[in-house]
């Protein structure tokens, strides 16, 4: 998803534009990894000084609400990244669990999958595979 796509999202839904907001979002565009509230907040407190922490996670929550950002858990922690793109193609990831760098995996594990019983209706699903990127790997060694 771009920055522009996204701040239409929160115009078509009725929520004003601001400054606040298009800088979250641009913070989150500029990074292909999961980020923190707490990240987040670092990063845009050098142009908000006075930003609360419950505004910075309000908004944050919003766009995971609006389908702009991506949640996981990380460490027991949320961790939020923009979402890919609005085109509907569906896709999981793998997620370094050192730097929270992600890349798309093709496919769906759930084509394969023939242990759902018949009774049971599928209304959504969540796949991600986790582990060290090569990146992170080289630096440990």
């Amino acid at each position: 998803m771009k920055v522009e796509e996204a701040l239409q999202i929160l115009k078509d839904h009725g929520f004003k534009y601001t400054g606040k907001r298009e800088e979250m979002i641009r913070i989150c565009a500029a990074e292909k990894r999961y980020l923190s509230a707490k990240d987040i907040m670092e990063r845009i407190k050098e142009l908000y000084p006075s930003l609360s922490f419950d505004t910075v996670y309000r908004n944050i929550s919003t766009f995971v609400e609006l389908g702009i950002l991506e949640e996981t858990e990380l460490d027991g922690e949320g961790k939020f990244r923009l979402a890919c793109s609005t085109d509907g193609h569906h896709h999981h990831h793998v997620i370094c669990t050192e730097c929270g760098k992600t890349s798309s995996l093709p496919g769906c594990p759930m084509n394969i999958m023939s242990a759902v019983p018949d009774d049971f209706q599928v209304t959504g699903h969540k796949f991600e595979v986790y582990g060290t990127c090569k990146d992170c790997v080289a630096h440990t060694n």
